[in-house]
């Protein structure tokens, strides 16, 4: 089972709406957010925080969220660590996974990319692939958001394997937004990929 949740109106990114949220998370997550300079980042960690606990209360019956950190920053639930989950986030939108299985996703902002980042990145397969391309930038985010997913599946944060990240031990889906500019892509292990995918 998975369930996914993807926020992009941007227009809601202001302080009178950080000053709502603040109430409704607990302390730790408030000072958290608080810790960040900018409206976004408050934004970014209130909203994410709402929303992952709304899924977890919809799909597991988890009234209160307790999170633990575990090895290379992933985050995990310290009293049900039978329920996985991820959260990532970008100017443009916020998205939430939350699943009984391993999972990964990643959110990034359309963008240009530079030969030196191409070939760091991309193994040479992909990089025809997005060179090919008729909306290059897209397919190159395309990529980035899976290799980011993966990474955040396997709890490992990016290594150096960056061109061989993306293997048949594990699926990804990719949502490119070119209109509001953004690519969400979310990771499962082959075997407990979902026949269908369901983003709300």
């Amino acid at each position: 089972m998975i369930r996914l949740r993807l926020s992009d109106d941007m227009s809601l990114c202001t302080d009178a709406e950080v000053e709502r949220m603040l109430p409704l998370v607990p302390e730790l997550r408030r000072s958290q957010a608080m810790a960040f300079k900018h409206t976004f980042g408050r934004y970014a960690s209130l909203k994410s925080y709402l929303m992952l606990a709304s899924l977890l209360k919809e799909t597991f019956g988890v009234e209160h969220v307790e999170m633990a950190v575990g090895g290379h920053g992933k985050p995990y639930l310290a009293d049900r660590p039978d329920i996985h989950f991820s959260i990532s986030h970008c100017k443009d939108a916020i998205a939430v996974a939350v699943s009984d299985r391993p999972v990964g996703i990643d959110v990034e902002s359309l963008r240009s990319f530079s030969d030196s980042l191409l070939d760091k990145t991309m193994n040479p397969a992909e990089k025809a692939h997005i060179l090919s391309s008729p909306n290059p930038n897209e397919t190159f985010i395309s990529y980035w958001t899976r290799k980011e997913a993966v990474f955040k599946l396997m709890g490992t944060g990016i290594t150096d394997n960056l061109h061989g990240i993306l293997t048949d031990k594990t699926k990804t889906d990719t949502v490119v937004n070119p209109v509001k500019g953004y690519a969400v892509s979310v990771a499962m292990y082959s075997q407990d990929f979902p026949d269908q995918l369901c983003w709300q």
